[in-house]
């Protein structure tokens, strides 16, 4: 037998799948009307763990696990299939649909009172005035002061950095955003350009300190080589900070790394600029409020879950989005607090909130994963 002969064989066969599959689907939908009826939950664990069982026992054991991922893949899809049956939609996802509704035709707000971490100068505002055309910016000292600031109502939006180009995820934001309750309703991409700032009068063969925020030290870690082992680099809460300190001091030996507009307001003489390491260097912001809001054309939803500790547990997950069709922009993990080599995992989303797969996933990954945490859908501004 030659290879065609084989192939058409195998043709026969997926003819006789597809078949099959079409059949099985169409007994999954009257299941679905079935549960339905009789307020009976599309998922049951112990069904699905029979079923596996039973596989297993019905192929030769080289064949029993690519069996029983092939069963789990059914299982799958006759879930997603049976909530599209149904038509019935979890309590978080009448709550976007709410939300959806609200946002019909609103435009993003214009005017806002609006949380930043730092001093004046710092990129957050630039982010924050790129945002809001008539922001009331209120400075706090640290990220989890922004929240705060947030979930207590003193500021309407908060706006704060999550992720660069070149240094990578600013990890404390994700740290912070695994217990703080808000929703992301805006981010904007922020290309970020760093000068070496001194007092007037300092050449660069005089510093012996640079001061800066640790992310900005990182994106231009091979500028700060070069100036050489006598020069002590030393982090700050902010590069603005980190200028208004240099301004203040009235020292003759020391820099900032921050934006020329922020050396402009402090005084400080631009001694060398764009010092980054890249020329596309990026930072990513987002824009969080206390309440769920969703505008028109939002195409970016943020998410964070936990799944549970059992093999291919993310192989599952990720194959969720591929069966449905999303495009899965991010993937972070982050250790969860308190529970030794347990990760949470963050996840940014390509798809309209508009669609049917969108409130899929919601649905099926609010039953498979341990922890679920729906941060937001929303427009990214570039």
């Amino acid at each position: 037998m030659n290879l065609e002969a084989f192939r058409d064989k195998i043709d026969c066969i997926d003819n006789d799948l597809l078949r099959l599959f079409e059949e099985r689907m169409k007994v999954v939908a009257e299941v679905a009307e079935y549960k339905k009826s009789n307020n009976i939950p599309v998922l049951d664990n112990k069904r699905e763990e029979d079923k596996l069982q039973a596989v297993a026992g019905k192929v030769g054991e080289d064949m029993q696990q690519y069996a029983r991922v092939l069963c789990e893949t059914l299982f799958e899809i006759s879930r997603s299939h049976q909530h599209g049956t149904t038509h019935e939609t979890s309590p978080l996802c009448n709550e976007i649909k709410a939300a959806i509704a609200r946002g019909t035709n609103k435009p993003f707000p214009q005017t806002a009172t609006v949380a930043c971490q730092g001093v004046e100068g710092a990129f957050s505002q630039e982010a924050c005035k790129k945002l809001f055309k008539h922001p009331s910016i209120q400075y706090f000292k640290t990220f989890d002061s922004v929240f705060s600031a947030i979930e207590n109502g003193f500021c309407e939006y908060g706006v704060l950095p999550l992720e660069n180009s070149t240094a990578g995820s600013v990890t404390k934001i994700y740290n912070l955003m695994q217990s703080r309750n808000f929703k992301i309703v805006s981010s904007i991409r922020m290309k970020i350009d760093h000068v070496l700032a001194a007092p007037k009068g300092v050449a660069k063969e005089d510093i012996r300190e640079v001061l800066s925020h640790e992310q900005a030290i990182s994106q231009c870690a091979g500028y700060l080589e070069k100036l050489g082992a006598n020069v002590k680099v030393v982090p700050c809460e902010n590069t603005a900070l980190a200028a208004k300190d240099v301004s203040a001091s009235g020292r003759t030996d020391a820099a900032a790394i921050c934006s020329a507009a922020c050396a402009k307001l402090y005084g400080l003489n631009c001694v060398e600029k764009d010092i980054q390491d890249r020329v596309n260097n990026y930072t990513r912001f987002i824009c969080i409020s206390k309440n769920l809001e969703i505008y028109p054309g939002s195409n970016k939803t943020s998410i964070m879950l936990a799944l549970p500790h059992v093999p291919g547990a993310l192989y599952k997950v990720l194959a969720k989005f591929y069966t449905l069709g999303i495009s899965l922009n991010k993937l972070e993990s982050r250790p969860q607090p308190h529970r030794e080599f347990e990760f949470m995992f963050y996840l940014d989303l390509e798809t309209s909130v508009y669609t049917d797969e969108f409130f899929k996933i919601l649905d099926s990954l609010q039953e498979f994963c341990e922890e679920f945490k729906y941060l937001g859908s929303y427009i990214e501004v570039v």
